[in-house]
């Protein structure tokens, strides 16, 4: 049987997909790699979360993963915001997104901005950075360019309380998909 996972894990990793059984085998070594990323740069929660297998389906992972970061407390969680980029920030017009960061932004038409868009976005950008401290998380892969420019000026208005709580269910809505591109169903 542990023959037939490894073989299994291989095909899947040539893939990029993994079963729920696979995930569950897999080492701490190789369960950071693999789900480490869906969390923007912060692979402390795959590492944290690996000791509660087993999983029953993505749901589940899903849960616990996110779980994890509610039960991290506030310094943890705001450094897994703050790993977030700005979007259309300096990264992003450096080219130095992560992969999964670039293909979000893409496909929300970030990356066909006109000039006055881009100056929108940096000035947005640094009014949130200046009034909370962390940069805006949204969801891009569930937004289009028009509606996360008409998010920002509403979550402005927010509470730095309530803008960690959006940020970490916008960082969950990210995760899960991220998991979904991982995880074969």
């Amino acid at each position: 049987m542990e023959d037939k996972l490894k073989g299994q894990s291989l095909q899947s990793e040539a893939q990029g997909r993994y079963s729920i059984a696979e995930l569950n085998s897999l080492s701490r070594e190789e369960f950071v790699r693999i789900i480490g990323p869906v969390f923007e740069n912060s692979p402390w929660i795959a590492e944290t979360t690996w000791p509660k297998r087993p999983f029953a389906h993505l749901d589940q992972l899903h849960r616990v993963l996110c779980d994890t970061v509610r039960d991290a407390g506030e310094e943890r969680q705001l450094a897994l915001i703050r790993a977030h980029p700005d979007l259309v920030g300096q990264a992003a017009l450096a080219g130095t997104l992560s992969a999964a960061s670039n293909r979000e932004q893409a496909s929300a038409g970030l990356g066909r901005l006109t000039s006055d868009e881009i100056t929108n976005f940096q000035r947005f950008n640094e009014a949130y950075h200046e009034r909370f401290g962390f940069p805006f998380v949204i969801c891009a892969r569930r937004n289009k360019k028009e509606a996360i420019l008409e998010a920002f000026p509403v979550r402005l208005q927010h509470s730095r309380e309530a803008e960690i709580e959006t940020a970490l269910e916008e960082i969950g809505r990210i995760a899960y998909l991220r998991l979904q591109d991982i995880v074969q169903i």
